[in-house]
């Protein structure tokens, strides 16, 4: 058994215009591999990570504080403290976390750490491939990249 206090976990800061959010990878710090979980930290008026969706891994978000919303494939979804949500690895998943309340919205994200896997950003036209190391892991992949859904390439060399 590995334990950690959150309190002695830094904060990551992510802010890139309307995605702007701080981050304590707790899984990390106790050298989990198996299962994914982090604190989010999300201010008012700011997004989580763009919208996406998993092929390999779950999530679930469990809400602390605040108030948000749950960007779905069918809209926005309210989003309140005590809130549990599971979100499947396949495009039913398909998310983002939205704080408009007016104070911040902490939750904790928790996944599968399955390899390899690929990520789809529907709203960006991208997808993101990992192999080697799951979305959120820190070991070396060997392949991993982002690339756009439109490009094609033939599968034999003309």
């Amino acid at each position: 058994m590995e334990k950690v206090n959150e309190s002695a976990v830094d904060w990551r800061e992510y802010d890139r215009e309307e995605t702007a959010f701080r981050r304590k990878e707790l899984s990390n710090a106790v050298d989990a591999s198996a299962i994914g979980c982090s604190l989010y930290e999300l201010p008012p008026g700011k997004r989580s990570w763009p919208y996406h969706y998993h092929t390999a891994n779950e999530e679930a978000i469990y809400v602390l504080a605040g108030d948000g919303q749950l960007q779905t494939d069918d809209g926005l979804e309210p989003l309140t403290a005590g809130d549990y949500v599971t979100l499947p690895a396949d495009e039913r998943g398909g998310h983002r976390i939205v704080n408009d309340g007016e104070e911040p919205l902490r939750y904790l994200a928790v996944s599968t750490m399955n390899e390899p896997d690929v990520t789809v950003y529907p709203e960006m036209d991208k997808f993101g491939v990992f192999v080697g190391s799951p979305p959120g892991g820190r070991d070396e992949r060997p392949l991993e990249g982002y690339y756009r859904i439109d490009d094609e390439t033939e599968y034999w060399d003309e």
